[in-house]
């Protein structure tokens, strides 16, 4: 909150957009179980979104997994974006892994190609790219590893939309994306605590993880408005953002999609995949 009382301002970097935009893709983390290992309910998952990011199967996932996410996505319409992460299952691609240049743009071109194959036999294509976890979080903050990652897609598909974090906490991201020739495509998170200024609230803070579905409407319906919610640190604040992701790994992850999409049609917002 500025000392005027008005509310910190996360900008989405694109001079074209209204804050009340009428139309949000709504978007969750999915593809993730391996072997007997049922990580999400995806049947009652993906009827609620417009786009999904499927593992390619080094955080999560495995191939046999992947395909049935892919089936799922295409029954329901659902836009099928990659999401890779670090060769990390036991961690589920939350720990932080350091890597050279050269070892982690292979790391995302191998990960791209597996999923675009599998995509390919199944009749399908790939939307968009978002990176997982740990290296999502590295792309934030350091600008070496977050352009490797963008000349890796540039690389592999200079078409590709890249998914990067909403306002302040996605600068780097973002600029690393448009050095690359690629659309960034600003995502913001219902199921996360964020400060007053803009930024996304640490998982190990309390309360920076949300799991009510309704209180998580509340937000989505208020980001995809261009309105202010609370920010865990007092004040309020506002995100506008493309795409809202929902963390396919909640165990409410059904329910507060369900609320979510229900809500954002009773307020009047639409909900297309970007």
């Amino acid at each position: 909150m500025s000392r005027s009382g008005t509310p910190q301002h996360a900008s989405n970097a694109n001079p074209g957009a209204s804050t009340t935009s009428r139309t949000i893709d709504l978007n969750a983390d999915a593809g993730e179980s391996f072997g007997r290992w049922t990580v999400c309910d995806e049947p009652a998952l993906f009827p609620h979104l417009t786009s999904v990011n499927l593992a390619c199967g080094f955080h999560a996932g495995d191939p046999q997994n992947m395909l049935r996410s892919m089936a799922l996505a295409r029954q329901y319409g659902v836009a099928i974006g990659a999401h890779p992460g670090h060769p990390d299952k036991v961690g589920f691609g939350r720990r932080e892994i350091r890597l050279s240049a050269a070892e982690l743009e292979a790391d995302v071109l191998y990960q791209l190609s597996a999923l675009a194959g599998l995509l390919r036999v199944s009749g399908a294509s790939m939307h968009h790219v978002k990176a997982h976890g740990a290296l999502y979080f590295q792309m934030m903050r350091d600008a070496d590893t977050a352009r490797t990652v963008a000349a890796a897609v540039a690389r592999f598909d200079p078409a590709l939309p890249l998914v990067v974090l909403a306002g302040a906490g996605g600068d780097v991201m973002r600029a690393a994306t448009q050095e690359a020739g690629l659309r960034a495509v600003n995502e913001a998170f219902p199921d996360r605590a964020y400060t007053k200024d803009g930024r996304l609230a640490p998982r190990d803070v309390p309360g920076a993880m949300i799991v009510q579905p309704e209180r998580i409407a509340e937000r989505a319906v208020a980001m995809a408005r261009g309105e202010p919610f609370d920010a865990i640190d007092g004040g309020r604040v506002v995100v506008e953002a493309e795409t809202l992701c929902l963390h396919g790994d909640g165990a409410s992850a059904p329910e507060a999609a369900r609320a979510v999409r229900s809500a954002l049609e009773a307020s009047g917002v639409g909900l297309k995949a970007f």
